[in-house]
């Protein structure tokens, strides 16, 4: 048994079979032939190495032409890897006698070579694996040609394994077969996470490099909870797990009573919950679990999942959706949070070193006004349909939120010529999301009608953190003082005004932080649909003269590891049974 730490970004526990994906999208499976098939699945092995060494051969003769036999050699070494006559023996007898297919007999055979490599104490010796890797893919390559099976057309449950998911990966997991995934690299509050969080399934990043170390088809544990991933677990822990799977059902029933509960405390102060979506079918989520509206719709899958921007007929039918579902109920659609980088078809940015930094959100908006009246059209088109607000991420200058004002008034106007009705009085509201935003908030609240904080963003920019870098993800911190100013302070200038303010992001559905943001006078929160009964229960469960009493304590304290250990402690005492899954 093995178990790793990665950084849980999805709760809940899956266990399951691996598929493991490699950087070309190969799914490896554990498959078995049947016993008149055997020597045809032999037969196919025979195929591989041999065409494989062709390819090999063909590219070790075209690098001795171009550069010399010096760099040539490195094919040389593969090719008497790949002919050699124990590693075709091991291979064979997998497929005669154990009946495995050669996909996996491959895999599961030079993966195990690659980690004696790597054990080994000689760096030369350990370089060695990066060899047996190439050998793998290459053999795989020609094994499984059109038969490759991606993720996109899974017809049994597994949890993936990969070095990496992008988001569109990510939106595109089938969740009926997908039971949860992990990747090797990544942060707790990429698009990535977001995702999983949206698809509610257990999820884990950054566990750095493990691939090498499990073949597919093994049997897999993901702790979305705690961030573990148990590779070959032993009897007793997957008893545990399995006991936890079944408290955590039992758990889930209790909360699914609060859902047409109001979220008020335990002193009578009302709180209002609302759901944050990715997709519209999430809306349903939302609706089931008692959701107040929709506190934060991301539109940016409506681009990320196309290679062609999407038209105004899209936007249009998405933003429906959504509104009919809710009824009367708000719905806050956030205008694309995009980097240019991330955009198909827009051109590739020269000079992005540094995406976080660089042409995203409101300023890719600003920058590419056709994309962005696109939307706008869409979303006032929409707006007659229900009570639709619309907001505008990433705000950092005044003069940022008077263009993006602006662009939405000509449109209007547009509209307006043309005969097309929409709501001319659609409440208009910004993220609050940088450090300079929360400096100058006493100037936004005069601007809008509305405020929501977008704390992924925040805790990024004000402790120069790059939230998606594994090397420094261990300083990203909610709990930090700064961070906690900075949010005190935004809530303190909206209630001055007053404008309504809430909270979209991750932070406000942990339910450690929930008592503290309480306490420091947030009244709106909005969250991952499955984190909506959890949230809703602690509300009902505490005080708010509890609250303030946490938020005096942890404003004497000078660093986030006290504070998320005291607001830890502190919630499962004042609400008994929370963490004893």
């Amino acid at each position: 048994m093995q178990k790793l730490q990665g950084i849980p970004v999805s709760p809940g526990i899956a266990i399951g079979e691996a598929m493991v994906m490699d950087n070309e999208g190969f799914r490896i499976p554990r498959r078995f032939v049947a016993r008149d098939a055997v020597d045809e699945e032999l037969d196919r092995l025979a195929k591989a190495i041999a065409a494989a060494s062709a390819e090999i051969a063909s590219h070790r003769d075209a690098i001795a032409q171009e550069l010399g036999e010096k760099y040539a050699a490195i094919f040389d070494a593969h090719l008497q890897m790949l002919q050699d006559a124990r590693l075709r023996s091991e291979l064979e007898e997998m497929i005669r006698h154990r009946h495995y297919s050669p996909e996996y007999a491959v895999s599961r055979t030079l993966r195990h070579y690659s980690q004696v490599f790597q054990r080994l104490d000689s760096a030369h010796l350990a370089e060695r694996a990066a060899d047996i890797f190439d050998i793998e893919k290459r053999l795989l390559r020609h094994l499984l040609g059109h038969r490759r099976e991606g993720i996109a057309h899974l017809t049994s449950p597994v949890l993936v394994l990969a070095h990496n998911l992008t988001p569109s990966e990510t939106a595109n997991l089938d969740r009926h077969f997908v039971l949860g995934f992990v990747t090797e690299i990544g942060g707790p509050s990429s698009h990535t996470a977001i995702v999983a969080e949206a698809l509610e399934i257990p999820a884990i990043v950054g566990t750095g490099p493990f691939l090498a170390d499990v073949s597919g088809g093994e049997l897999v544990i993901i702790d979305g909870d705690k961030g573990f991933v148990i590779l070959q677990p032993d009897e007793e822990t997957l008893a545990h797990y399995r006991h936890k799977v079944e408290a955590n059902l039992s758990a889930a029933v209790l909360l699914e009573a609060l859902r047409d509960l109001p979220a008020t405390t335990a002193d009578g102060v009302q709180i209002s919950l609302y759901g944050n979506i990715e997709f519209p079918y999430e809306v349903t989520h939302c609706v089931n679990r008692g959701a107040e509206g929709i506190g934060l719709y991301r539109t940016e899958f409506l681009y990320l999942g196309s290679e062609i921007e999407p038209t105004e007929e899209v936007h249009y039918q998405a933003y429906s959706q959504v509104l009919q579902a809710m009824g009367d109920k708000p719905v806050i659609i956030r205008t694309f949070d995009l980097g240019a980088d991330k955009v198909p078809h827009l051109p590739q940015p020269e000079d992005e070193r540094n995406p976080c930094l660089g042409l995203r959100s409101i300023r890719l908006a600003l920058r590419h006004l056709p994309m962005f009246r696109t939307q706008l059209r869409a979303i006032l088109r929409a707006s007659v349909l229900g009570n639709l607000q619309i907001m505008f991420p990433l705000i950092t200058t005044l003069l940022e939120l008077r263009q993006a004002k602006m662009v939405l008034a000509d449109v209007m106007e547009d509209l307006d010529e043309h005969g097309i009705d929409f709501n001319r009085d659609l409440p208009i509201g910004m993220m609050v999301e940088v450090p300079a935003a929360v400096i100058m908030i006493d100037r936004f609240v005069e601007e809008v009608d509305f405020l929501s904080i977008g704390t992924n963003d925040l805790i990024q920019y004000t402790l120069a953190v790059d939230r998606s870098n594994k090397d420094v993800v261990g300083l990203y911190n909610p709990a930090d003082p700064a961070v906690l100013r900075l949010i005190a302070m935004a809530i303190d200038a909206a209630k001055k005004k007053p404008v309504p303010i809430t909270m979209c992001g991750q932070m406000s559905g942990n339910p450690n932080y929930t008592m503290l943001l309480l306490g420091l006078g947030l009244r709106q929160f909005s969250v991952a649909p499955a984190a909506l009964p959890e949230i809703k229960n602690i509300c009902r469960r505490v005080t708010l003269a509890d609250c303030k009493e946490v938020t005096n304590r942890v404003a004497t304290m000078e660093n986030a590891r006290d504070i998320t250990n005291y607001l830890r402690e502190e919630l499962k005492r004042r609400v008994p049974g929370f963490g004893n899954a």
